[in-house]
């Protein structure tokens, strides 16, 4: 059903996704309540359209006061609450952007409550990316409610390729996905001996090459040179635990950084995807960028 609501932001269309059941409840314990105040009727679809029709218009003002003002900013979307009470616009920025004058502005053409707020590259995906490369809606877009850091080491234990083109999401980024199973795979690599170990199998003594994480299996070399892949079960002792890393490993496995660089992680350039707000009603102690 299509409801509007009363949430921190003012009045917002709504649909309701599912019964408030203690599960749901405490799904949802960490964001802001709120308030069904009634069905929408056709008058608050006409006016939701009405609403959808003006933001391009009202982002293309915001370009043009942006312009004017020669502020170091990239504007990414604006929405209209349905209320009325405020206009909030997403930006880019790497710097600290004084925007007061911009609000001011802006204030005084829309006659509303103007909301400024950075966001990261992830963030914007979530706003404007509609399918990822596996013809499936962006996670970020559906139902990932937060955005938990991605680093090169999920790909490399779970052997994805490095190509950066082929482990980057719409954001440019390391892809969300990559995080779904490196718990289960840190878990299952937490129980196989570590590459270079010396260990006696049923067959004797081998030293273990690679591992093969889900299947549990281990490829080894044998004492008479013979490389064959047996299943963890057939270790019977560790002799001499080796380091974790491949012997004698080619560094044209790695990607050139210089021409192919890899896609920085959440934590490199010291930037998050937890968006900063400030906000201003147009008057004369308009506040300034949180960042």
């Amino acid at each position: 059903m299509k409801v509007v609501a009363r949430t921190p932001r003012g009045l917002e269309a709504a649909e309701v996704l599912a019964e408030a059941t203690d599960e749901q409840a405490k799904l949802l314990e960490s964001s802001s309540g709120g308030q069904i105040m009634r069905e929408m009727s056709g008058e608050d679809f006409n006016e939701l359209a009405h609403i959808r029709d003006r933001e391009p218009t009202a982002f293309e003002t915001c370009v043009k006061h942006v312009a004017r003002l020669g502020l170091p900013m990239q504007l990414v979307d604006l929405e209209q609450v349905f209320g009325g009470e405020r206009l909030v616009i997403y930006y880019l920025s790497e710097e600290r952007v004084d925007f007061r004058d911009l609000v001011k502005a802006l204030a005084s053409e829309f006659q509303t409550r103007i909301e400024m707020r950075q966001i990261g590259v992830r963030d914007e995906a979530k706003l404007l990316a509609d399918y990822g490369d596996c013809g499936q809606p962006v996670c970020c877009g559906t139902f990932l409610s937060e955005m938990p850091p991605v680093s090169m080491k999920m790909a490399k234990v779970q052997k994805a390729t490095l190509d950066p083109t082929k482990i980057s999401g719409r954001c440019g980024r390391l892809k969300c996905c990559l995080r779904y199973e490196f718990d289960i795979y840190e878990e299952l690599q937490h129980d196989l001996p570590p590459i270079g170990s010396d260990v006696v199998t049923k067959n004797g003594r081998a030293r273990i090459l690679a591992q093969e994480i889900l299947a549990q299996q281990l490829l080894v070399a044998t004492e008479d040179n013979r490389r064959i892949l047996i299943p963890a079960s057939d270790v019977l002792t560790v002799l001499k635990t080796g380091s974790g890393r491949r012997e004698g490993r080619d560094d044209s496995e790695r990607p050139d950084r210089r021409r192919n660089p890899a896609p920085p992680t959440d934590r490199e350039k010291g930037r998050g995807s937890e968006p900063k707000s400030a906000e201003d009603k147009g008057s004369s102690d308009s506040s300034e960028n949180s960042q």
